[in-house]
């Protein structure tokens, strides 16, 4: 990913908060070749530094993948920002946004134990905590048959990239201007992105 160094996000925990904010990625691998494309949730283990995930037997994905070098991709916010917001006719239309591309090495899960307690991972990450379902609750003759309809998988991280384009090559008053007109606007995308300039402002004030 080309990160101009305005936009570079280094610290590991910033990155790591990306990914556990925008957990559903796209996943990247070569399949005969021809490169290829899962969109589908990927649960951190941070402290293997891994990525969980599945995909459906019949996805041809995971034929190829075993110990491929593979590419996760996590998008966070992002908005358009109009160089009419900056009062100058020396600017240009721009998208600000968050992403973060992670490298990694595939393997396939054959534990059926792991691949359920992946399985209970991410419920007990996507349901509320008021929630009435309870995976082991299902019935279990339905729920084995599922997992034979599924194959896991982990990687391990090799390597992570996280960009943050939220104007930093611009002033202060400049990016506040961009701030007040975002959080005019109804997207819930551009609210986020007002957010996240505002903790740059911040940061770039205190170092």
């Amino acid at each position: 990913m080309y990160i101009p160094k305005h936009f570079k996000l280094n610290e590991k925990e910033g990155i790591y908060k990306i990914i556990e904010e925008n957990s559903f990625a796209t996943l990247f691998s070569l399949l005969d070749g021809i490169p290829f494309a899962t969109h589908l949730p990927l649960a951190l283990d941070r402290a293997e530094e891994v990525l969980i995930g599945h995909v459906a037997r019949q996805n041809p994905q995971w034929k190829d993948m075993q110990h491929q070098q593979v590419l996760a991709v996590f998008h966070g916010p992002h908005s358009y920002i109009s160089p009419s917001w900056y009062e100058t006719n020396t600017a240009v239309p721009t998208w600000n946004y968050t992403a973060v591309h992670v490298y990694g090495e595939a393997e396939m899960i054959e534990s059926e134990q792991e691949l359920m307690k992946s399985l209970q991972d991410l419920v007990d990450t996507y349901e509320k905590p008021d929630s009435s379902y309870e995976l082991d609750k299902a019935d279990p003759a339905y729920i084995k048959g599922l997992s034979k309809g599924i194959v896991g998988f982990r990687i391990k991280i090799t390597k992570m990239e996280g960009k943050r384009k939220l104007s930093q090559n611009h002033s202060i008053k400049r990016r506040e201007t961009v701030i007040e007109q975002l959080e005019q606007l109804k997207s819930e995308n551009a609210k986020h992105i007002a957010r996240l300039m505002k903790e740059t402002i911040v940061n770039d004030s205190e170092s």
